[in-house]
């Protein structure tokens, strides 16, 4: 929800301008700071963003997207799979369109995905003599493509960064080979592939990063011809509505290695994470939190904000220390370039969940520290993910509150905790 001045408002950012009583409340009654979610070197997005607020080192722990969503589906992964995210996305003449299908639902994605594991992974795999290739259905546009012997040393690009621009300059490269300990850069994009990638050990890599990325672009282009076809698409374009009509593959790596929550943090027995969303799901997986589900959770707007909140609170009742909430719908609506719609997400979140969540715990004898941030920021205006630090606020009932009186990306400057940095935010929450 973080965003950066919008001239439409003033000069405001959205924080600055919506209508949020309840996370102004707590920024008064408690402390704020700001905390830097993308460490140096890193892509800004939210499987970098939401792995760093949960105190992990990425240098040691970030294998990209897909196997935390392979983790969040259920897929176990083997020693030499490599995980890839695979969006299904709108191209139109010769451009990316969206990143999100023309806001492709489950059910349909799910028919896709079946068709393009019979009639394009099944062929490869027939003539490879193994299961090469395997497509896994995720949520809405967001799914999942594990190839055995496959390389993450790739260079990939984000659909959600490239909004609007020629998709073929956009295919998947080898990366280039990486010193030790040193950053890649791609003169496309950044990404999972590129960041200080040693050598694999005992992964079993079948294919060198050229012959994965080959892979990849034959299995994008080859999806397209096959989508086009589909009925699905067919209806579409005949109502002249958006497509669900490229397979999108990026942020791709090995099964990580990270330390549970409750192994970090002797405050932390037994904890659960709330997300409509794969990816926070599989983050919560490796860090030892249950996967609620919610009924209605959708990762947009629409969401059931209620709901969410609502098991937040009987996670704490029925004996959590520990409930990561997480809401897509700001981050949706920012990608869309919807002011409107993020403004209103905001409010949302204030109203339909921190307040309620609020207005229960804040009842009880025993103490519950409550934090409030984004991820990330995804401006508006920009439709793309920024890794400029983002505001935060620390509340409990016996805090000791700081000047700060609202809760925004300039206000939360002045705030006592000041620039945080790395496992320092966990390490303050903790400490509270």
């Amino acid at each position: 929800m973080a965003d950066l001045p919008v001239e439409r408002l003033g000069g405001k950012t959205l924080l600055q301008y919506a209508h949020k009583p309840m996370m102004d409340q707590l920024a008064s009654r408690g402390r704020t700071g700001r905390l830097v979610t993308v460490p140096e070197g890193f892509p800004p997005g939210s499987e970098v963003a939401n792995t760093a607020i949960l105190g992990y080192d990425l240098n040691k722990v970030y294998e990209g997207r897909g196997p935390l969503e392979a983790a969040s589906i259920g897929y176990e992964m083997r020693d030499d799979d490599m995980a890839i995210r695979c969006n299904i996305i709108t191209l139109e003449d010769g451009r990316i369109v969206t990143h999100n299908g023309g806001n492709l639902q489950t059910d349909d994605a799910r028919i896709l995905i079946d068709y393009l594991n019979d009639r394009l992974a099944a062929p490869i795999n027939r003539k490879a003599g193994y299961e090469q290739v395997k497509f896994i259905t995720g949520i809405q546009y967001r799914h999942l493509l594990v190839i055995r012997g496959g390389s993450k040393h790739i260079v990939c690009a984000p659909p959600h960064d490239h909004p609007g621009e020629p998709w073929r300059p956009l295919l998947v490269k080898a990366s280039p080979s990486p010193s030790k300990g040193g950053d890649v850069k791609s003169p496309i994009a950044t990404d999972s592939s590129n960041q200080t990638p040693p050598p694999s050990e005992g992964l079993g890599e079948a294919l060198t990063p050229q012959q994965t990325a080959d892979l990849l672009n034959t299995l994008i282009l080859q999806s397209q011809q096959l989508l086009a076809e589909h009925p699905y698409n067919r209806a579409k374009a005949a109502k002249g509505q958006r497509q669900a009509n490229s397979i999108w593959p990026w942020s791709g790596g090995y099964r990580p290695s990270m330390l549970t929550l409750q192994q970090q943090y002797p405050q932390i027995k037994n904890g659960s994470v709330i997300s409509a969303v794969d990816l926070i799901r599989g983050i919560g997986h490796y860090a030892g939190l249950k996967i609620v589900e919610v009924p209605g959770a959708t990762g947009l707007a629409d969401t059931n904000y209620e709901g969410k909140a609502q098991a937040a609170i009987d996670a704490l009742r029925g004996g959590d220390d520990f409930v990561f909430v997480h809401v897509e719908a700001s981050d949706e609506a920012g990608h869309d370039g919807d002011l409107e719609l993020k403004l209103r997400t905001i409010e949302y979140l204030d109203q339909r969940i921190i307040a309620p969540i609020y207005n229960e715990v804040s009842t009880w004898q025993e103490p519950v520290c409550m934090a409030v941030l984004p991820d990330h920021l995804t401006p508006v205006e920009q439709r793309i993910h920024v890794g400029q630090p983002v505001p935060f606020l620390i509340w409990h009932r016996n805090i000791q509150p700081d000047q700060v009186q609202t809760y925004d990306e300039v206000s939360c400057v002045e705030g006592s905790y000041g620039l945080l940095r790395l496992g320092e935010f966990m390490k303050a929450l903790m400490s509270e």
